[in-house]
């Protein structure tokens, strides 16, 4: 594991950071340096970009000159409006500012607050030193060409109001780019609820570990770019808080590609690569069998076949001449009625079944809860799953069992975690998977995956956990009708394989979502965010694994 991997709670960063200073580390001490690693990540940005408020790039390669200790004004350098807070996050702003300042660029802060913390208020004395500007107008930082956000860091939990929310709404409507430092002043550690109101950053610099609110949905139009700033927390002192195999971890590239079926054995066949059976599509949902069957060969499934129903057979098997397509008996409408009696279960790794089924095709998904193979159950088997009862056939069932719901389904799928899913994302999929003893991938800009864990592999202190897996990229170009489809059929594929190579079933499913998230992600930058469509998709799955496996 890489420090790209851990994701902490505020209660758990509060802990590591106690360790730190009680081990001897000055907090002074790790301000200067935390903040002295921002300040170089800023003009980096800087670097690179220019100053997008104004649209002037400026080369920020030269030092601005001095005189004897004096600083002079230079047009060439951006002007840095600084936020201040009480804390030490405010403290970070300020080391920031100085530093900045010491670089040449041209600084002002503001800070609203009378009562600073001691070490923070230190920072500010010398920063009038220096004769760095203090404002106390807002309108005096529209000039600005960036502005540095330290008013709160982490575990802010009760909401901002009054004149600091006034304020925040106020630095919003200039319409600067904002970097924040740690998290965006407002947003929960946690949850990435808006307490009250909020600063909606261009970037975001995380420190130490990630938040769990990068993962949170509701928080990422606030947080913008983020990338963390690593100041060497020692491994041990991560380790004693969240344990040696964490049970909250980012999907990272390598951690999802040490799961890919790559490389074969040269002796393999198309039976050790295993077989898998898809179960989707209806006269009205064609396409829906299709991609997820483009998804599945993508995987590099050594066997695919594809329970569809028999009207559409033909087009099924045009479209895709290496799969067996087996037709299925069918209401008036085109859906499937049942599975044939051909269809002998057993004799595939896994299943994925539900894309285009419609609910009418309810007999056929009770045949594949009821059996003993791994499942995939996406869309229509959700739906028809919701209707049985939820918690009841999946804890009864003895294989493996993914469901992957996007929130609707889930809200349908269990009704009392409802209210929870719109609070926190995570905490509503572990819920569930502690329920049902599924593995839930909840779908959304990050999706998270959870099952419960139990047996001698656990560490003695627990007699079962919850494994949590957060992916932590993806594009919105995703949100587009069939993209799921064509992650069932990816993720039942990986299924299928790993079945059928002995290796750790569970772990496909962080594998298939990030794999996923990578194709849309190089398809958008090729097409853009509006090119992406569920087709589109399925021929970048390759390309996007090429360039990661080399």
């Amino acid at each position: 594991m890489t420090i790209q991997n851990f994701v902490v709670t505020a209660d758990q960063m509060r802990q590591i950071e106690t360790r730190i200073f009680a081990a001897g580390m000055p907090v002074a001490a790790l301000m200067e340096k935390v903040a002295g690693l921002i300040a170089r990540r800023i003009q980096a940005l800087l670097k690179a970009e220019g100053s997008s408020a104004t649209g002037r790039v400026r080369d920020l390669t030269d030092r601005r000159k001095r005189q004897e200790g004096k600083n002079l004004v230079n047009s060439q350098f951006p002007v840095i409006g600084v936020l201040v807070g009480p804390g030490h996050n405010g403290g970070d702003a300020l080391v920031v500012a100085r530093e900045l300042h010491f670089q040449g660029f041209q600084v002002v802060i503001y800070c609203p607050f009378s009562k600073l913390k001691e070490l923070t208020k230190n920072h500010a004395d010398y920063a009038r030193c220096l004769n760095i500007p203090f404002i106390d107008k807002i309108e005096a930082l529209k000039n600005c060409d960036l502005l540095v956000d330290g008013l709160f860091g982490f575990g802010l939990e009760r909401e901002i109001i009054n004149a600091t929310a006034a304020a925040i709404d106020e630095i919003n409507n200039l319409n600067l780019p904002i970097l924040s430092i740690d998290l965006p002043s407002g947003i929960h550690t946690d949850t990435g609820a808006v307490l009250g109101t909020a600063i909606r950053a261009k970037y975001t610099l995380c420190l130490g570990l990630w938040k769990m609110a990068f993962l949170q949905d509701r928080a990422l139009e606030y947080i913008g770019s983020s990338e963390l700033i690593d100041f060497d927390i020692p491994a041990a002192d991560i380790a004693a808080i969240l344990g040696e195999t964490p049970a909250l971890q980012r999907i990272t590239t390598a951690s999802a590609t040490q799961h890919l079926p790559l490389p074969r054995s040269p002796i393999s066949h198309k039976y050790t690569n295993g077989h898998l059976l898809i179960i989707a599509g209806s006269r009205r949902y064609t396409g829906a069998a299709i991609l997820a069957a483009l998804g599945a060969r993508a995987s590099g499934i050594g066997m695919l076949s594809i329970a569809v129903p028999e009207s559409i057979k033909p087009m099924l098997s045009s479209q895709l001449p290496e799969a067996l397509v087996i037709g299925c008996p069918e209401t008036q409408s085109g859906a499937i009625t049942e599975l044939p009696v051909a269809i002998d279960l057993s004799t595939y790794d896994a299943i994925a079944a539900g894309p285009g089924l419609t609910l009418e095709a309810a007999i056929a998904v009770e045949s594949v809860l009821e059996s003993d193979r791994p499942l995939v159950l996406d869309a229509d088997g959700l739906n028809i799953l919701a209707q049985l009862g939820t918690v009841p056939i999946l804890s009864e069932r003895s294989a493996l069992t993914i469901i992957t719901p996007h929130p609707g389904e889930f809200k349908r799928l269990f009704p009392d975690l409802a209210d929870l899913t719109g609070e926190d994302r995570i905490a509503a999929t572990q819920a569930a998977a502690q329920l049902c003893g599924a593995t839930i991938l909840l779908k959304g800009a990050r999706v998270c995956i959870s099952w419960k864990e139990e047996g001698d592999s656990l560490p003695d202190s627990y007699a079962s956990r919850t494994i949590t897996y957060l992916n932590p990229e993806s594009t919105p170009a995703l949100a587009r009708g069939g993209s799921g489809d064509v992650l069932t059929g990816l993720l039942g594929g990986l299924l299928a394989t790993a079945i059928a190579r002995k290796s750790p079933p569970q772990s496909v499913a962080a594998t298939a979502a990030w794999w996923h998230a990578q194709a849309g992600i190089m398809a958008a930058k090729e097409r853009t965010e509006l090119g992406v469509d569920a087709f589109t998709l399925t021929q970048y799955l390759i390309p996007t694994l090429r360039e990661f496996a080399e």
